[in-house]
């Protein structure tokens, strides 16, 4: 069940007020979900479950999107922001460095709190801030297109859409690799949240010089890519990879952008062994985040 939080936040003003919606399950350390920009917490609804056996998972429909009010007027929607935002919005729930995995903006997200010291681990789902410009341009112009189709189409005219394979490939085949495999009133409800998002344009403004150049020393981060994303493309995590030295680069075979609807299974997979490796870098009491190895099962990416 979906509950709110209200917190207070730092901003370029001063304090303010922000509100979130979320939902809790599940018991064991803290892992925070966090979706990519357009889409809401139920992106992790086909993992969450998963998760929730061996964690106590918060997903978190971000500041702007989904269930959650918009930041407050004036409060800019960038990194500097919303990353540290997220950390009060953990300590107001009572919650101390979780693990954090976010796919897309949600990846970035993720880095940023791990560069903030926020998290414990960090499992980035291809994510935003590796890209070259031309890159960049092509994803923005690309969501904008999603985004404008999401808004021309009547409820009724996108529900009956939504009942087909076809047309559910139609509506989220861009960020999906196996589009026919999401229920036809998620695929209605993620472009309700879409089209009715009021922090799409102000994140989209506040990404557009962003580019993730920092090391994460000492801290588990694996980034994973979908071998068929088709918004970001797959070689941008060679450049993370470059960025971080010390990560896991995993290839997500016959997954897209949003892989937590592909491969289930595979996603929660990879959380959980970036997760393990906290607890097994603190059970041999060595550095954190120096395996290269991945005991996943899916292979690096190939190179481009």
């Amino acid at each position: 069940m979906t509950a709110t939080a209200s917190f207070t936040i730092d901003s370029p003003l001063g304090p303010r007020t922000a509100t979130v919606a979320y939902e809790r399950k599940g018991s064991g350390e803290p892992l925070l979900l966090l979706h990519g920009i357009g889409h809401h917490l139920q992106a992790w609804h086909p993992v969450s479950g998963i998760l929730a056996a061996e964690y106590d998972v918060i997903a978190v429909d971000l500041p702007g999107f989904g269930a959650s009010a918009p930041l407050p007027p004036g409060v800019p929607y960038d990194l500097a922001t919303v990353a540290p935002a997220l950390g009060a919005l953990c300590a107001a729930l009572g919650v101390e460095r979780p693990h954090v995995a976010g796919n897309s903006l949600g990846g970035l997200l993720a880095l940023e709190m791990g560069r903030l010291g926020l998290a414990r681990s960090v499992t980035a789902l291809s994510p935003a801030g590796f890209w070259s410009q031309a890159e960049r341009v092509y994803a923005f112009l690309a969501l904008r297109a999603i985004r404008a189709g999401a808004r021309s189409l009547p409820p009724a005219a996108l529900e009956r859409i939504a009942r087909s394979a076809a047309g559910r490939a139609a509506l989220t085949g861009s960020i999906y690799a196996r589009p026919g495999r999401r229920a036809p009133e998620a695929v209605v409800a993620e472009t309700l949240a879409l089209r009715g998002a009021t922090g799409f344009e102000r994140t989209l403004a506040a990404g557009g010089p962003v580019r993730f150049t920092h090391d994460l020393p000492g801290l588990p981060v694996t980034i994973a890519w979908g071998s068929r994303d088709r918004l970001l493309l797959p070689r941008q995590g060679l450049r993370a990879k470059r960025t971080i030295p010390g990560a896991r680069l995993v290839r997500l075979p016959d997954c897209g952008h949003v892989p937590m609807n592909d491969d289930p299974a595979l996603v929660a997979r990879v959380i959980r062994d970036t997760a393990f490796d906290t607890a097994f870098d603190t059970a041999l009491d060595t550095e954190p985040g120096t395996g290269t190895g991945t005991r996943t099962g899916a292979g690096p990416l190939p190179r481009p």
